[in-house]
């Protein structure tokens, strides 16, 4: 049976199997997996109590639907290369409607940081701009604030354990029963913001962009001086909620 399951045939049954329950919202059978991959059902049991068991799988009222294990291994993947591409036509639509720099940035759970992957430079002579592949503390940038909220609840209450609150500017919060509040109030508006907390005279506001599993796939930010920022608050609000809803939109999530 070991051999069976291990076999190219049941390599290529596992891949026609996931590609079988993609296809539908609803979920497929048993009875209908083995009509639609020809194959025994008692052979897709093989494959498919593991899957359940590890969470690729869902499995309730006997249907089997695509689990939260296998949308996590998607995001994986789209984030290593493609997932920048995709989501350029997305911050250049920003841009144009904002006129100011944005960029996408994902958490560095290692360094705990939040890594700029993409980029694209407001066309004003006067502008924020930092170079593709800079990094921020999480503690303190919008994009960090907004990917650490909506981190699992143990490795977030981890980091705020250890981390030291470094003070980047007179505005950087340093107190972690502060930066908890306002962890609670970006999960519950979808919007961060950083006022000079991190870099003088330069702010930011990051919504997510949700993976299907409603998972953090990325934070979609906007950064621009100080001044103009307060003065196109709330428009830049509306635009990066806006379109952060739309990226999420192509990750098959509901918006």
């Amino acid at each position: 049976m070991t051999h069976e399951v291990n076999s190219p045939r049941s390599l290529m049954r596992l891949l026609g199997l996931f590609d079988a329950i993609a296809k539908t919202e609803s979920g497929l059978t048993l009875a209908r997996l083995s009509a639609v991959l020809d194959s025994p059902k008692s052979s897709l049991l093989l494959l498919l109590r593991p899957l359940v068991a590890r969470g690729y799988l869902i499995h309730e009222a006997g249907v089997y639907r695509l689990g939260a294990a296998i949308f996590r291994l998607a995001s994986d993947i789209l984030s290593t290369r493609n997932f920048p591409k995709l989501v350029r036509p997305f911050m250049e639509e920003l841009v144009v409607r904002s006129q100011e720099t944005v960029f996408l940035a994902v958490i560095d759970r290692a360094g705990a940081k939040a890594a700029y992957v993409e980029g694209i430079d407001s066309p004003q002579p006067v502008r924020y701009t930092t170079p593709v592949g800079s990094a921020r503390p999480l503690y303190c940038s919008a994009a960090g604030k907004l990917l650490l909220a909506f981190q699992d609840e143990e490795w977030r209450e981890e980091y705020l354990r250890v981390v030291k609150l470094k003070a980047m500017t007179p505005r950087t919060i340093k107190s972690r029963t502060v930066l908890r509040k306002e962890l609670e109030k970006i999960r519950k508006t979808g919007i961060a913001v950083s006022i000079g907390e991190a870099i003088p005279g330069a702010a930011g506001m990051a919504a997510p962009i949700f993976n299907a599993d409603r998972s953090v796939a990325a934070a979609l930010l906007i950064g621009a001086p100080v001044d103009r920022f307060q003065r196109e608050h709330e428009m830049l609000r509306r635009l990066v909620k806006e379109v952060a809803a739309k990226a999420s939109g192509m990750l098959g999530s509901a918006r």
